[in-house]
């Protein structure tokens, strides 16, 4: 059996892609925002907020928490989500980094 594409790059490269690819919907990007706002919530809550049937919004959490960028914490019958300041760290450093070089550049496209 062959290599996996993703064998050709590095962890860290692999793991800034997942958490690009989990923030490639509006409907998370809205989720990050709202929790940001509001700290720590349960599904209901942010179902209350967005446009979407409740199984959707669950759909979005659960890609959104296996890419690590929130978390969710059982309470009671209920789990309680927040973002996970880590991976969000993580991609303030690679924009910052991205940002550096595009200054240091002397040429433009």
């Amino acid at each position: 059996m062959g290599a996996s594409k993703t064998d050709h790059f590095t962890d860290y490269q692999n793991e800034l892609a997942t958490l690009a690819k989990a923030l490639g919907h509006p409907a998370r990007i809205a989720i990050i925002e709202y929790l940001l706002e509001v700290d720590t919530c349960i599904c209901g809550d942010i179902v209350n907020e967005l446009p979407l049937a409740q199984p959707t919004v669950s759909q979005h959490l659960k890609e959104l928490k296996n890419a690590g960028l929130i978390k969710g914490n059982i309470e009671g019958n209920a789990i309680c989500y927040c973002v996970n300041e880590d991976a969000i760290e993580k991609l303030n450093t690679y924009i910052t980094h991205i940002s550096t070089k595009l200054l240091k550049r002397n040429t433009c496209c």
